[in-house]
C-alpha cells in the first residue's frame, strides 16, 4: 500500500498542522523517538489511539496494513 492515501485523507488534519499535539510530519525531532520505537508499536498506538488521537485516527475501516503505510509515510517523511 501507498501511505499518502491514507495520510492525507485521515492523518492529515492533525499531522499536518500539529492539532492537538500531533507531531507533525516533517518533525524529525518529534518523529525520531517515536521512530525508534519500531513500526509495530506505532501501529499498536494508532491502533488504540493516544491522548486525543482516536482508535486508528478515524479510519475505522483501514485495514492494518493501511495504518502501517500511512505510519510510514509519516515517518519517511519526517527524517
Amino acid at each position: 500500500f501507498a501511505g499518502d492515501p491514507t495520510y492525507d485523507k485521515f492523518c492529515a488534519m492533525c499531522h499536518a498542522t500539529g492539532a492537538a499535539n500531533a507531531p507533525k510530519v516533517g518533525d524529525a525531532a518529534a518523529w525520531g523517538p517515536r521512530a525508534a520505537q519500531g513500526i509495530d508499536t506505532l501501529l499498536a498506538t494508532s491502533k488504540t489511539g493516544k491522548g486525543a488521537m482516536p482508535p486508528k485516527g478515524t479510519c475505522m475501516a483501514c485495514t492494518d496494513a493501511e495504518l502501517k503505510a500511512a505510519i510510514e509515510y509519516m515517518v519517511n517523511n519526517s527524517k
